[in-house]
Order: C-alpha cells, then structure tokens, then sequence
C-alpha cells in the first residue's frame, strides 16, 4: 500500500465503514448524507465519496448519538405516515399528491409501484403546526385539493425532483460543470440537446454527470419507470430547468474562458516591448546627469570646449576630449597657415642678337 493511501485511511474511511462505525443502516447512513446530516468530500484517488475522521468524531461526540441521528434520517411510508400524522390513509395521500407533502425517496415494490416514504421529523412537524390543523381535522378536504384529485395531479415525483436537485449540487460542490451535470440529469435528452447544443459540452456534462438511484435492470420496465420519475416532466418545470442549465453553462464556459485566457498569458513569448528592465540594472547602467553651477561659464571663459574641473562622469570625459581635439587644431591651423602667392614681373622678352653689320 502506498504511503498516500495510508495517509487517506488515517485521515477518512469509506461511506461502508463510516456506516458501521455511526451505528447505521447502509440506506440510513446514504440518506443521511442526501439530507447533509454527515459531511463528506471527494476522495483524490477518484474513487467517491469518503467521510473525515474528524467528522465522525464530531458526530460520535453528540449528545444522544446515534438516536438522535437515526430519529432524523427516519423514513416512513403512507400507512406509517397517517398514523403519526393522525389522518386517514387516503387524506394523507391527497395532500401528498397536491405537494404538502413532500417524499425525500422512493422504491419500486416487486408489482411495479410506486412506494413513496416521507421524513418522519417532517412529517410531525407539519401535523404540530397550528395553520395544519383544518387540513388534518376537517371533515372534508378543502375544495382545491379535492379539486386537484379530480384532475389526477400527483407532484410528489416533482417535489422529489426538486429536493434530489439540491442535493446533487451540494455534492457537486464548486465545480461549475458538475453543477451543470446536476441539473442535466433531471432533463430528457431533448431538452439537454436543444440547451448545449455543442457536442463536446455534452460529452463533458455526460462525463460530470452524478449517479442517479437505480431500479431494476437497465432497460427493464422498472428501470424505464423510475427514469420517467426523475426526468422533469411539466411544462413550467421543464422550462425553469432549461433556465437553471443555461445560467450554469454560462459560468462554466466563463470560468473557462477566463482560465485559458491566463494560461494563454502565462505561456506567450514576452516581446521587446513589453520587457520591463531590472530596476537594479537599470540603475547601474544609467547615467546621473548633475546640473552643476557654473559649468556653462567655466565653458565659455576657457573656450577650448575642456569640461569644468571637477565634473566627472562619461558626459565630462568625453566633453574633455573634445576640447583636447578643438585644441589641436586650432594649434595646427596657426602653425599650417597657407602661403599667399604673389605675382611676379613678367620677364623681359629675349631677341635673338643680330649679326654686327659693318
């Protein structure tokens, strides 16, 4: 075993493990996690969901640990819930079905029902409520709810929905594109197709895509059912779940985009014109100019262009060497004057002598 994974053992253990050692049922313990009672964090290797060392410790060291924590991942069905509730069977399932109710899982029985379960805190903290109690009470149901019987409506596959989406984002964490593979899930491959329209997106939000319960064998009538239940279905519900996918799609592509941007920064060329000198070199390499006073009247007194005594630097060197060559040749220009030709006499024109004649 590497030393890496002994280190993760230490520090964290399996969600089977973790069960075991919070005295629950496997499905208690997964429902626990759903409702955010027991904190979890994704493992490095890749291999799901572990749960802290000291998370456990923090849960072990609750008073009236583990009844406590099993009261409040306490499920019951619809005979179980009536009867805690104080209500006939059949109101208990109208108001479930006109959504006052709200189930937090399902399972499917072996004639292919649908078996819905319901928090039992939930449950009698709706019947304790005052405003509740005509509902519970009454000796008929309100007209709007019988009304919504008559018209066969049934949210409680929606309500599920709705609280499935929160927990699939909170285990999602702050990962934009596992965000958006959240809500992806819940929509049929239409709508997904319609929003994200780039198939490379898809694929992405088909690789960030969370595990939804399973029913039966792929492909089996159970499995098709319990795929109708957690795919959204109404109108008003499709569409806020087109919107909720648009709006995660844009941060995520923004976040995208703002990190290849500084990737692309990071890794270009940097050119001359955006080199910024070495503030130490720059200093070492530029000249200090010092005005000095009276350097320009020690120039014009000596009038050779020799630099004032005193300064110092390139600038009055070579200042110095310029007055030493003006010096030369002024000097040379006295010696070398040229000589100014004067004209001379034109000279007598010779004859040749004649012979003397006698």
């Amino acid at each position: 075993m590497s030393r890496t994974s002994t280190t993760t053992d230490r520090t964290s253990c399996a969600p089977s493990r973790a069960a075991r050692e919070l005295d629950l049922k496997r499905s208690e313990f997964d429902l626990a996690v759903h409702l955010g009672l027991i904190r979890t964090a994704p493992d490095e290797g890749g291999g799901g969901r572990r749960v802290a060392r000291a998370e456990i410790d923090r849960l072990r060291a609750e008073e009236g640990f583990p009844e406590v924590l099993r009261r409040r991942s306490a499920t019951v069905g619809t005979h179980e819930g009536a009867e805690l509730m104080g209500v006939a069977p059949s109101r208990f399932t109208a108001l479930a079905r006109f959504g006052l109710l709200v189930p937090v899982r399902f399972y499917l029985n072996r004639y292919r029902t649908v078996v819905w379960l319901y928090l039992a805190e939930e449950l009698s903290r709706f019947a304790a409520e005052e405003g509740n109690t005509q509902l519970l009470t009454g000796r008929r149901t309100p007209a709007e709810i019988r009304a919504a019987q008559k018209a066969g409506t049934d949210r409680r596959p929606r309500n599920w929905r709705g609280r499935h989406i929160g927990f699939l984002t909170r285990q999602a964490g702050d990962d934009p594109w596992a965000r958006a593979a959240a809500v992806a899930c819940l929509l049929g491959p239409a709508d997904v197709a319609d929003v994200v329209p780039d198939p490379e997106e898809r694929a992405r939000l088909d690789r960030c895509r969370p595990r939804l319960p399973t029913h039966g064998a792929p492909g089996s009538p159970a499995a098709d059912l319990a795929a109708t239940l957690m795919t959204a279905s109404e109108p008003d519900e499709v569409a806020w779940f087109r919107a909720d996918l648009t709006h995660r799609l844009e941060t995520a592509r923004d976040l995208a985009h703002r990190l290849e941007t500084a990737s692309d920064l990071a890794h270009r060329p940097e050119t001359a014109c955006e080199r910024l000198p070495d503030p130490a070199s720059a200093a070492r390499h530029t000249p200090i100019l010092v005005a000095r006073p009276g350097a320009a009247l020690a120039r014009r007194t000596t009038g050779s262009g020799a630099s004032p005594r005193g300064a110092t630097g390139p600038e009055a060197r070579h200042e110095t060497r310029a007055g030493r060559l003006l010096s030369r040749l002024r000097y040379r220009g006295r010696r070398q004057k040229p000589a100014v030709l004067k004209a001379s006499p034109p000279a007598p024109a010779r004859h040749p002598e004649r012979p003397a004649t006698g």
